[in-house]
């Protein structure tokens, strides 16, 4: 059953926006709350995976599993699309969905499946991890 009630709007979830607006790459939420505790903000871990879980759910910030299987968040554009993140740093870029939507259409029909749906991230290293 779906909650109706309104989301809360506090200075802790205001201050995981914040971080996650001022970047690029993917996070788990280990990595923000760190930083936040780097920046003085007295937050538990508990409550940035409750801000992170409810902006999830209202469609604020993307989220992926990390190859490690940790789900990791970043603020996104909206409308669909996909992520090409760099496996060491997190960095990540937004590609376009219109090729994977055609491949996926097709391979899903070649199998005889209909509504079919997909979540593709591709992961690699970023430039300037492959330098190092």
């Amino acid at each position: 059953m779906t909650s109706t009630r309104p989301t809360r709007h506090t200075w802790q979830r205001a201050a995981v926006r914040d971080l996650l607006e001022g970047g690029e790459e993917f996070r788990t939420a280990q990595q923000i709350h760190d930083q936040l505790r780097e920046g003085e903000a007295k937050v538990g871990l508990a409550t940035v995976y409750r801000a992170l879980q409810t902006m999830a759910e209202s469609g604020e910030v993307d989220v992926l599993r990390t190859p490690e299987g940790e789900s990791a968040y970043r603020a996104c554009s909206s409308g669909h699309h996909h992520h090409l993140v760099c496996r060491q740093c997190g960095y990540s870029i937004e590609i376009s969905a219109h090729e994977v939507e055609e491949w996926a259409a097709s391979v899903a029909r070649s199998n005889g499946f209909t509504d079919a749906g997909h979540e593709l991230e591709i992961f690699g290293l970023c430039a300037s991890c492959a330098s190092k």
